[in-house]
């Protein structure tokens, strides 16, 4: 094969000249990306040096050496970069190899047609010589996307810390904080909430539609982050974009501006850990929670609550203490209604107003004074979470059943 392409080279080197032009205007006709892109006389360089890389790969393969595949990586990481699509590319390589293998017969044909026969045993070698080629290119193509991705997610990363989090608040002015919500595609104004999901949970499935708001989620080791851009849509439409993924959220309350997105990222954790026992699926919005964020905000504080207010009632045996608890949980769900919490437990108005009066003489509080009702819907919001969070053995597990937590709404009736 070297021998017939070195008796041929001149009319070869010609017949490749014509058909780079040919291909090149034909791409430039056919292809938008590619026109788009290039320049005539810049492509019609790059064809040119391909075909050329196709007879110089032929020639290396009846040497036995290795086809030179450098210049097709470099070209293919190029053309990633460039955001040409790799199809556009693999379809150049496709048309020049067909005219490369036309240049050649009519060559030998012009040359020597008795030699055709000779040339037909290097078809094979030829199209060897092209898939490598295209391979090599479309390899460095996919590791230069890859490449490009990393570096993109890595660069929203690190716009979403500089928005989220607090060790970066404290250099963080407005300016900047404007510039990195501008970068991720986020308005200087609006209205955005941060998510934060729970252990194990993920919102990777969550989509984005007309009807959805947008969420970008950021994943570290400790779980994962949402910043919402809500848009026209109420803060309620993230709990039902979540509640098919059966994840644990907090949601923070609707903030307008990217500087305010750290805070918010606060209060979307305090959601979470304050939300209701049982600790299992379910989205809790801050708003609808704050009492028991307002505990779970200082676990030091939760726990002197917890000792000074419910301490008489930690101490009794588990299983009284538990029932003492649900009750109290359970009176206080039905806004201080003896009558419903009864319903509700499964026994008669006057076990529920004998319990109630134990917890009074056990804690020193009276459920009709509303003052006294706050400390323990506090403190029973303060046990509760504890149980939730990790369930120590003995009495101070006490409440760590499925006790129904909650504030008055109004001031409770007096038991019976």
């Amino acid at each position: 094969m070297e021998r017939i392409i070195e008796e041929i080279r001149e009319d070869l080197n010609r017949r490749i000249a014509v058909a780079a032009d040919r291909l090149t205007d034909r791409t430039l006709t056919e292809d938008p990306a590619y026109a788009a892109l290039f320049g005539r006389a810049e492509l019609r360089e790059r064809i040119h040096h391909t075909l050329h890389q196709a007879v110089e790969g032929l020639v290396r393969t009846s040497r036995g050496e290795p086809v030179d595949l450098a210049d097709a990586r470099a070209t293919g990481a190029l053309r990633a970069g460039q955001g040409l699509p790799l199809a556009s590319l693999r379809r150049a390589y496709r048309r020049g190899g067909r005219l490369v293998w036309q240049c050649l017969t009519e060559a030998v044909a012009a040359h020597d047609r008795a030699a055709l026969p000779r040339l037909l045993a290097g078809a094979g070698a030829l199209w060897d010589v092209l898939d490598q080629l295209a391979d090599a290119a479309s390899e460095a193509y996919h590791r230069a996307e890859a490449e490009r991705g990393e570096r993109e997610r890595e660069r929203r990363a690190a716009l979403l810390d500089a928005l989220l989090d607090d060790s970066a608040a404290a250099a963080r002015t407005p300016e900047s904080a404007a510039s990195a919500a501008e970068r991720l595609g986020l308005p200087e104004r609006g209205r955005f909430a941060v998510v934060v999901l729970g252990p194990g949970s993920s919102g990777g499935g969550t989509g984005a539609g007309p009807d959805a708001p947008r969420v970008l989620w950021r994943i570290r080791a400790d779980g994962e982050t949402g910043l919402a851009e809500l848009g026209h849509h109420p803060l309620e439409a993230l709990g039902a974009l979540l509640s098919p993924l059966a994840v644990r959220a907090g949601i923070s309350p609707v903030v307008g501006s990217p500087g305010e997105l750290a805070g918010a990222r606060r209060l979307a954790a305090l959601a979470l850990r304050a939300a209701p026992p049982p600790s299992g699926a379910g989205v809790t919005l801050l708003d609808e929670r704050i009492p028991a964020a307002l505990v779970a905000a200082d676990l030091e504080l939760a726990a002197r609550l917890r000792e000074v207010v419910l301490g008489p009632v930690l101490a009794l045996p588990p299983q009284e203490a538990r029932v003492l608890l649900l009750t109290l949980g359970t009176w206080l769900a039905c806004q201080g209604s003896t009558t419903y919490a009864a319903q509700r437990l499964y026994c008669h108005r006057n076990t529920v107003s004998n319990r109630l009066r134990r917890l009074e003489q056990l804690t020193g509080r009276a459920l009709s004074d509303p003052a006294h009702v706050v400390e323990l819907a506090l403190a029973h919001a303060a046990v509760a979470q504890r149980a939730t969070a990790a369930p120590p053995p003995g009495p101070a597990a006490a409440g760590g059943g499925p006790t129904p937590a909650g504030t008055a709404r109004r001031s409770p009736r007096s038991p019976g």
